[in-house]
């Protein structure tokens, strides 16, 4: 297993770190907000086509793998990139792999159709806070034993409200039976439970990939501002107890993006392991992302909670992007139950 990134990795990474930085700034992101959309990034982002890059060559899309949707991930989440790139790569690879959602592939891969994917099953026929559910036209979901496609007309975007949150992301609910939503049926039974979980994990590795390049960032932010404040006639970088805490954040991500690259690998090689990868690597960056945005925001003192300064965008979103597939803790317990418990004794 070698996870050093390829010459045309490396290629594909700086490509995409040119894009979001000129493309999503700071300015950019603070502009989209309450919403966190921008419909022009958006379309932009489409004509690299990002969203569909794992999808396969003959339908339509890139042929890529996971580890490069992870890289791009990484300089999406750096940059807090206000469009759903997570959300719609992962539903734009479910559509791919069934025979009805190819047939709706042609909107998303020409930027008609922005597609997300619902992470919780749908109770009494609503899909609650669907990530970019008030952006998107189409929607993956599991409703009972069916995989289907919630999909409804086009316009002006948002097409509903998104309420209120932490993270200033498009989140809205989604009724079976709202007005204008067709139903169109993937799959069923066995195959649409399997292709459901397969999208959850494939979201929970493509979001370890954008809680990276956040987490990245906002260490940078920190040692950035810990070299410019100063305290006692030097700079506050100079106090040994914010030295160690620096390097503490900053030795973990050396080591939890070994394990995001490991869990990318697995996913391309197929390998038995790799669902439980992927929710280690999104458990593992989901925690030490607000860990180091929280460490950077406390250096700021008073300043980092005010709107002024960067950082806050950075805490904010570490806090609220997890928080889309539900309770952390329910994720670690189910993982423990996967790895030490015996399927006999499952209930």
């Amino acid at each position: 297993m070698d996870l050093e990134l390829s010459e045309d990795q490396k290629v594909l990474q700086e490509a995409f770190a040119s894009f979001f930085t000129k493309a999503s700034g700071p300015e950019t992101v603070r502009a989209a907000e309450p919403l966190g959309f921008d419909d022009d990034l958006w379309q932009q982002l489409v004509q690299t086509g990002a969203p569909t890059m794992a999808v396969p060559e003959d339908q339509g899309g890139g042929g890529a793998g996971f580890l490069d949707l992870v890289i791009v991930a990484q300089e999406f989440g750096k940059r807090l990139a206000p469009v759903p790139f997570v959300e719609s790569a992962v539903a734009a690879n479910v559509l791919a792999r069934t025979g009805a959602g190819v047939e709706l592939l042609g909107g998303v891969v020409e930027g008609t159709t922005l597609p997300t994917v619902a992470l919780q099953p749908l109770v009494g026929g609503l899909a609650r806070l669907v990530p970019a559910g008030a952006v998107a036209e189409l929607v993956v979901a599991l409703d009972g034993a069916d995989l289907v496609a919630l999909r409804r007309p086009g316009g002006t975007r948002p097409h509903v409200p998104a309420p209120a949150n932490f993270g200033a992301s498009p989140v809205a609910d989604w009724r079976v039976d709202g007005e204008g939503v067709e139903r169109i049926v993937l799959a069923s039974g066995a195959d649409a439970a399997r292709l459901h979980e397969q999208a959850r994990t494939e979201w929970k590795l493509l979001m370890a990939g954008a809680l990276d390049g956040l987490r990245s960032a906002a260490l940078d932010i920190g040692v950035d501002y810990v070299k410019q404040r100063w305290a006692f006639g030097v700079p506050i970088g100079w106090f040994q107890a914010i030295q160690h805490r620096l390097a503490d954040v900053a030795t973990a991500g050396d080591g939890g993006r070994l394990l995001l690259y490991e869990a990318a690998w697995a996913r391309d090689e197929g390998l038995p392991e790799a669902d439980h990868l992927a929710a280690m690597a999104f458990l593992f960056h989901a925690d030490l992302a607000l860990r180091t945005a929280r460490e950077s925001l406390q250096f700021h003192g008073g300043y980092g909670y005010t709107l002024e300064y960067d950082i806050q965008l950075y805490f904010r979103r570490a806090k609220a992007w997890p928080l889309s597939l539900g309770d952390p803790g329910l994720e670690y317990q189910r993982l423990a139950d996967d790895l030490f418990t015996s399927p006999a004794d499952r209930t």
